[in-house]
């Protein structure tokens, strides 16, 4: 049965306008973005299917790689730069958001949201750094460093040059576990204690030290371990 012949408070457009967008499914939500489906199944049973392939998550899907969303039946180039279009604006707004007022004042759940934008669901592991000013506000973010499925090598010296360069008073570190588990291994934790001591040297403090796995972040501040 085609979208159109649904009850109209069930149509996923409707039903948005409605009750807003909360109320809508993760396959609701992409069914919108999708906007049709293909031969024998609406864009809401496509977009089902879609997420059964990545796992039910729309992190995964939005980190796919070209090759593989080109892969899926009624999909095209076209619709893989929407994609990456639409999350790149949605973490833009989230920096933006960063940018408008000390960190103190927005985090730590604004600063959560802006990483899991920017390393959820990637399939290798990422260490990013966002840059504050002497009173907390957020002058710059950067991916400085990128591994494997399992590890990423992070050399505190080129964290001290790129931290002066930026004229930096502070800095939150952040990185993915693709593997899903959030929980700090012992060397995300003696890393942190290298990385904090090389800054201190320089003035520069540590405010926090982020793990992100999928929708699940772990910060090394709310542990008691900065």
């Amino acid at each position: 049965m085609a979208i159109t012949d649904w009850p109209e408070g069930e149509r996923p457009r409707e039903k948005l306008l409605q009750r807003g967008a909360g109320a809508l499914s993760d396959a609701e939500l992409l069914a919108i973005f999708l906007r049709i489906g293909v031969r024998g199944k609406s864009a809401v049973d496509l977009a089902r299917d879609l997420l059964v392939k990545f796992d039910g998550s729309l992190d995964r899907l939005f980190a796919a790689r070209e090759q593989e969303i080109l892969e899926i039946k009624g999909f095209g180039p076209a619709k893989y730069a929407e994609m990456q279009a639409v999350k790149e604006m949605m973490t833009r707004a989230l920096g933006q958001r960063l940018c408008r007022e000390p960190v103190a004042l927005c985090a730590p759940q604004a600063v959560y949201a802006f990483l899991r934008s920017k390393l959820a669901g990637l399939p290798h592991e990422v260490f990013q750094v966002i840059y504050l000013d002497a009173q907390n506000r957020v002058i710059g973010d950067e991916e400085l460093f990128r591994g494997t499925l399992t590890q990423t090598s992070v050399y505190p010296r080129e964290v001290v040059k790129q931290v002066l360069a930026r004229n930096a008073a502070a800095v939150i570190f952040a990185h993915n576990h693709p593997s899903g588990v959030a929980e700090p291994s012992q060397a995300d934790r003696q890393l942190t204690e290298t990385l904090k001591s090389a800054l201190a040297l320089v003035d520069v403090r540590v405010l926090d030290h982020i793990v992100v796995a999928g929708q699940e972040t772990v910060s090394f501040a709310e542990r008691g371990w900065l």
